[in-house]
């Protein structure tokens, strides 16, 4: 008989006190395998392998604030930068794409956030290496829509769908008149695009009380270029006497299905812009530094690489996290080891008889150690593996619950190249809780042991 099969029948024995060292240890390792999986979407999702475009543009202030808002969609927005500065960085030799976006709205249904912007939008790649897909029909008319998978799943939208948008936030209620027609439907990508209705930019800016100001505008593109060129005043200049015009004349901009009055340039503002520069790796990083430099210095903006100010997160508020829960976790397996030194430890006792019998029936001590040895590495390995299945068995259900409130897209079959490192440190683990009862049984005295 093999001294695991030995072991094996040791450990039914004490099935009840077995099972529960057993469950002790498998709970430690699937809090770990949860913690690891949990960790490596997110890290992917604040990565550069989630987002597609080398910087974002966007008004001064917080880094952080401008890629929340722009990528994550998790902060209300306000749109502050000139539609001229957009077409100034469009014209720019160095970028290969500049894409605008508007937020600030949201669904009446759902409450999902409103994304004005072009319908190269859709054409540009989200992530590396990855291209929208879609049923339906591109962005053509002002009152033209693209959802997202989750926005349509969960709204019961499909092609030719109406809806209308909510000023403000997405429990305002002043509702907007304009009725926006879903014309195409992306397929899921696990990033917010999925959870995001995109609309066209022309029908996002002809929206009633999307107006800004005159005076504010031009207030702005003079921050924008402190030295304006002579067609930036001839420019200014229009706006003034467009403006007298508009009062004079009392008119008013009306919104239907069929004819929409195009709003003038000057009258547009953006949230952001994302930009994607020319060249190889090396020169779109050379590019982009130069970009934010340039930007930093001479405007009222500021290019930012989306990936810097989400690392920071990671670092600051995730990876702390993470360590913490890892940490937890290392203690709960250290404890579920000690359960099963304890439970082994105090099985000696009642086993003297028996290993005094091996030991006379002509086991060596050498045997007597390793069977003890073999029955923690059966109860940690074994506890281990259940860890194991139970960690990924809850991240598979947990996966469609996930997706469904946050719209990230969980793989259920995710696997950490850290969890390659458990197997090694759980047979570690078992041969140090087995020690001290291996010696035990190791030196037991057989004579005085069946004479008792």
């Amino acid at each position: 008989m093999s001294l695991l099969s030995i072991a094996y029948k040791s450990i039914r024995q004490r099935a009840l006190a077995s099972s529960l060292t057993a469950l002790s240890v498998a709970l430690g390792v699937a809090l770990m395998v949860i913690v690891l999986v949990s960790y490596g979407i997110v890290d992917r999702m604040f990565s550069q392998r989630s987002i597609g475009y080398d910087l974002i543009v966007g008004p001064k202030g917080s880094e952080l604030e401008l890629v929340l808002n722009t990528v994550y969609r998790v902060r209300k927005a306000s749109w502050k930068l000139p539609y001229q500065f957009y077409l100034d960085l469009r014209d720019d030799s160095r970028i290969a794409e500049a894409i605008p976006v508007a937020l600030g709205d949201f669904t009446e249904e759902g409450g999902f956030p409103i994304v004005g912007t072009i319908p190269r939008y859709f054409v540009v790649e989200y992530a590396p290496g990855r291209k929208f897909q879609r049923k339906g029909k591109d962005l053509r008319r002002p009152f033209d829509a693209i959802i997202g998978s989750r926005v349509a799943r969960q709204n019961q939208w499909e092609i030719g769908a109406k809806f209308t948008l909510v000023h403000g936030g997405a429990k305002s209620e002043h509702v907007h008149d304009e009725e926006f027609e879903v014309v195409g439907i992306l397929k899921r990508t696990g990033t917010p695009n999925d959870r995001t209705v995109f609309v066209h930019l022309d029908g996002f800016f002809m929206i009633a009380g999307h107006e800004e100001d005159p005076e504010d505008i031009i207030s702005r593109m003079i921050k924008f270029y402190p030295d304006p060129t002579d067609e930036l005043r001839e420019l200014m200049a229009n706006i003034r006497r467009e403006v007298e015009e508009e009062s004079a004349n009392q008119s008013k901009h009306e919104h239907d299905d069929h004819h929409h009055h195009c709003v003038p340039t000057w009258r547009k503002e953006v949230t952001a812009i994302l930009l994607t520069v020319k060249g190889d790796m090396f020169g779109r990083v050379k590019r982009s530094i130069d970009l934010t430099r340039e930007l930093k210095e001479g405007f009222q903006a500021q290019a930012v690489n989306p990936i810097v100010p989400m690392r920071d997160l990671m670092e600051i508020v995730v990876k702390n996290v993470s360590i913490v829960l890892g940490v937890m976790t290392i203690f709960i397996i250290i404890v579920a080891g000690v359960s099963i030194f304890v439970s082994i430890y105090n099985s000696m006792a009642d086993r003297r008889k028996e290993i005094a019998i091996m030991r006379a029936l002509g086991a060596r001590r050498q045997t007597v150690f390793y069977i003890v040895l073999a029955e923690s590495t059966l109860l940690c390995i074994g506890g281990g593996l259940v860890g194991v299945v139970l960690g990924h068995g809850l991240v598979f259900l947990a996966a469609p619950l996930v997706e469904l409130q946050s719209g990230i897209l969980i793989n259920p079959f995710a696997f950490d190249i850290k969890e390659l490192v458990l197997l090694p440190s759980l047979i570690v683990l078992a041969s140090l809780v087995g020690f001290i009862p291996g010696l035990t049984a190791y030196w037991t005295d057989v004579a005085k042991t069946i004479s008792d």
